[in-house]
């Protein structure tokens, strides 16, 4: 048994194909316990989701993925917000540049159709984002 899923799905390829014939598979990825970072298991098996949960899946891994550190992601995935550290910025241009940062890493993926509500608070020097998600499927609420 592989822990890899047995489908992958590439956004990148994703978004080639899209253009060609206008249909998006829908979505799945393994069911993600956020508060463990751990996959979720059922009788030691994966458990695989799909639509929105997918996506919300997708948008927390690739806002805790910093872009160009990793090999094995394209340059399109992950996220800069690790370029706001040591920034001697107020606290607006900071959350200005927090969103910018936030629509780049997500606004590749073509399930996603924009983001709402976007909301930036401090707990001493961490930065907690939450916003609303707008999908093909719905709206998804997101904190991280």
């Amino acid at each position: 048994m592989s822990i890899l899923p047995e489908q992958t799905i590439d956004v990148n390829t994703i978004i080639e194909n899209t253009s060609e014939t206008n249909e998006l598979p829908i979505p799945k990825e393994y069911a993600w316990d956020f508060k463990k970072d751990d996959f979720i298991l059922k009788d030691g098996k994966f458990i695989i989701v799909e639509k929105n949960e997918a996506i919300k899946i997708w948008i927390w891994k690739a806002l805790n993925t910093t872009r160009y550190r990793y090999l094995a992601y394209t340059w399109n995935y992950g996220n800069e917000l690790e370029e706001l550290i040591g920034k001697s910025l107020s606290r607006s241009a900071i959350e200005s540049e927090a969103k910018r940062y936030v629509e780049e890493a997500l606004m590749i993926n073509p399930y996603i159709q924009g983001i709402e509500n976007f909301n930036v608070e401090f707990d001493e020097s961490i930065m907690h984002v939450s916003f609303t998600a707008r999908t093909l499927y719905g709206e998804v609420n997101i904190g991280v």
